[in-house]
């Protein structure tokens, strides 16, 4: 696969190649990520003006957009400075002027010199009983006029570009298409009643009405489709390359799983023992396993990852559980001591903090194969730790793990199993796309002993009772979160910053009985706040959102959200499952500074009505957008320039089976369908998924 295929050269050729595009004009085009004419095709129009012929304005309802021949009458230039310089002009039945600010008179008589014709374009308004047309869009001599179409599609543009130049620009891309051999199942195609490529992209450029711009008009939601198969497919080829490096089998004895079990006080759920099931199974197979395991907070992600590490030690090696931040791994270590000493197996932390003879004592351990399971931060990836038999490889996902470092990940291991664990449900759709190359278990059933969480609305008007109703929770030995938006103060938004929450509470709740903990703290204070909240020497705990990762703290019961409304759905979720952790009744107080709007007001009553994290998900995605559900800046979530995720979940579910099923019957991308797809990754520069091919 030596570079790109030469048909589809003119698409990827400098935009200065162009009509209308000059060095200059690229410059601001790169503004927009557009730096060949195949992201031109791709940079859709959001919106389409009706520009066909009228012969008069007459009986129009004004303003509107009207497009009409005329006869060019008197120029009257401005009288005062700043004033508008104004021509007359008639059609067939009426006059009205059209209006210039600023406007030269030497160019404009030059342009519309009086007695022309011309076909003018723009939006007529009346003033003062006289239709205008201010600044038309257009005015061009009549041999000319073609240069308009009837339905004017209108582009995003950027400071440099305006809508002429672009539309020019995209037609000039247009004549350029080459007719590339068809990468859809013809069998879906045809059930969808998709155009062809090069007809859909003329289609989508060429909108006849705003029915024409909905993501279900078949050109578009073809390009979609195209869209998500590459993305899928680069994910199968991914899938495939992994699977090609075999791994090793490591077949679970049951000796050491069965010892945790029978000490467990209640049976696991029907979800944890499939999940089990699913990983043991993947484990024993001679492939190297690539699973994601996704739990809601409390669905027992823990014991799931714990028996999945035992199948690695009753195998003879040994397992690794990463965690990214320190507090996270000891609170890992400390969540999987119990059930270690219940399995007799040697489970032992890594950090960075490990240094001189500790560290190197620990390493020795672990290259003699006395260490079973490694929990630690990415300083158990560094040069010198080096393992004797590692066999399985878990990643807490609060690290977003892309798809590369997936990769290097199990190159450490020699081939080892990889497992990776989030605890954000994330919606189906979302999760295809994220995880695509990947096997899913899903743990959507809770363990008995969780108790619900009560989840109450509040205005900030009510305040003091909230303080009120926490001393008395104090006072009974019970500790509390109260999260704060954001810390420092900003002009644009008038939140309340933690630091004055923390005075206001220290001064009405007493000195030493309330913490602080935000993000820019330097690590070592935060994890003293965090270490004296967690050993209940502080009540409650002020916080930015830092603390909704992993903190576990089973005595806190109570956890304060202020402006909840303006905090994702998730990200509430996420907060709310801090609680509920203990034996005690738990409450979260979600707190809105009204007015509230009716969006804000729905989105925190599906918290209220609703703990499944999936439904909350699922709502959240359709009420906000892929793109902030995951946040999508950091997620490793590809950002689609036409597929709507939200709109279109159900093509990426048909993007996924279609893209495995055409690497399993044609791995090496070959056939003709084969050849045409490695066509659409390099029109859609999915340059990695070429590379693995290449290299595959």
């Amino acid at each position: 696969m030596s570079g790109r295929p030469e048909q589809l050269f003119p698409l990827f050729a400098g935009l200065e190649t162009l009509q209308g595009v000059g060095p200059k004009t690229a410059e601001h085009f790169a503004q927009i990520q557009v730096t060949a004419p195949r992201d031109l095709l791709f940079s859709l129009p959001y919106s389409v003006v009706d520009r066909r012929r009228r012969d008069t304005i007459r009986g129009l309802e004004l303003p509107a957009t009207a497009t009409v021949e005329v006869t060019i009458g008197r120029h009257r230039p401005a009288r005062a400075k700043g004033g508008a310089y104004r021509i007359d002009v008639s059609d067939q039945e009426t006059e009205f002027q059209l209006v210039f600010f600023h406007g030269r008179s030497r160019y404009l008589e030059a342009q519309v010199p009086e007695g022309s014709r011309r076909l003018v374009s723009g939006k007529i308004e009346l003033f003062d009983g006289l239709a205008q047309m201010v600044h038309p869009d257009h005015m061009l001599p009549l041999e000319e006029a073609h240069d308009i179409p009837e339905f004017e599609p209108v582009y995003r543009l950027t400071s440099g570009i305006t809508q002429k130049t672009m539309f020019k620009a995209v037609q000039s891309a247009l004549s350029r298409l080459p007719d590339l051999a068809e990468w859809i199942d013809p069998g879906l195609k045809q059930k969808r009643g998709w155009p062809e490529w090069q007809a859909a992209v003329q289609a989508v450029h060429a909108p006849a009405s705003l029915d024409d711009l909905q993501p279900d008009a078949l050109g578009r939601e073809r390009l979609a489709y195209d869209e998500l198969f590459a993305h899928q497919l680069t994910l199968a080829i991914a899938r495939s390359v992994e699977r090609a490096q075999s791994g090793r089998s490591s077949q679970a004895t049951g000796k050491l799983q069965s010892k945790v079990l029978s000490a467990l006080p209640y049976r696991p759920t029907n979800a944890q023992g499939r999940a089990i099931e699913e990983i043991s199974a993947d484990m024993a197979a001679p492939r190297r396993m690539n699973r994601l395991l996704q739990g809601d907070v409390g669905s027992g992600k823990t014991l799931v990852a714990f028996m999945a590490l035992l199948v690695a030690v009753e195998a003879g090696g040994q397992g690794v559980m990463m965690a990214p931040t320190e507090i996270l791994a000891r609170q890992h270590l400390e969540g999987l001591q119990p059930l270690a000493q219940d399995a007799g197996v040697v489970l032992e932390l890594l950090t960075g903090r490990d240094k001189g003879k500790e560290r190197k004592a620990k390493l020795d351990a672990l290259a003699r194969g006395d260490i079973h399971i490694l929990v630690g931060t990415h300083a158990v990836f560094q040069q010198d730790v080096s393992f004797h038999d590692l066999r399985l490889v878990i990643v807490d996902e609060q690290h977003r793990f892309g798809v590369r470092q997936r990769m290097e990940l199990a190159e450490k291991g020699q081939r080892a199993d990889v497992l990776v664990m989030t605890a954000t449900p994330i919606p189906r759709s979302l999760a295809l796309t994220q995880y695509g190359d990947m096997e899913v278990s899903v743990l959507d059933e809770k363990p008995p002993g969780r108790k619900p969480i009560k989840t109450a609305i509040l205005s900030t008007e009510r305040m003091s009772e909230v303080i009120d109703h926490l001393r008395r929770a104090i006072s009974e030995g019970r500790q509390c979160y109260w999260v704060c938006p954001l810390v420092e103060e900003s002009e644009v938004m008038d939140l309340t910053a933690a630091e004055d929450r923390f005075k206001h509470l220290r001064a009405v709740l007493g000195e030493g009985v309330v913490g602080l903990v935000h993000g820019q703290m330097p690590p070592a204070e935060k994890d003293a706040a965090m270490a004296a909240f967690q050993t209940g020497e502080t009540r409650v705990l002020v916080a930015t959102t830092v603390i909704e990762v992993g903190v576990n703290v089973p005595n806190a019961s109570i956890m304060v959200i202020e402006r909840a409304e303006i905090f994702g759905l998730a990200q509430l979720h996420q907060l709310r499952g801090r609680v509920g952790r203990g034996t005690a009744e738990s409450t979260c107080l979600l707190m809105y500074q009204p007015p509230l709007t009716e969006g804000g007001r729905k989105r925190l009553e599906v918290l209220r009505e609703s703990e499944d994290g999936f439904r909350i998900a699922e709502t959240d995605l359709q009420m906000r957008g892929a793109g902030d559900v995951i946040g999508t800046a950091q997620s490793g979530v590809p950002r689609f320039k036409i597929a709507d995720l939200e709109r279109q979940a159900d093509l990426m579910a048909v993007a996924q089976s279609d893209a495995r099923a055409l690497m399993t019957s044609d791995p090496s991308l070959t056939s003709d369908r084969g050849r045409a797809a490695r066509v659409l990754l390099w029109l859609l520069r999915q340059d990695e998924a070429i590379r693995l091919i290449s290299v595959g």
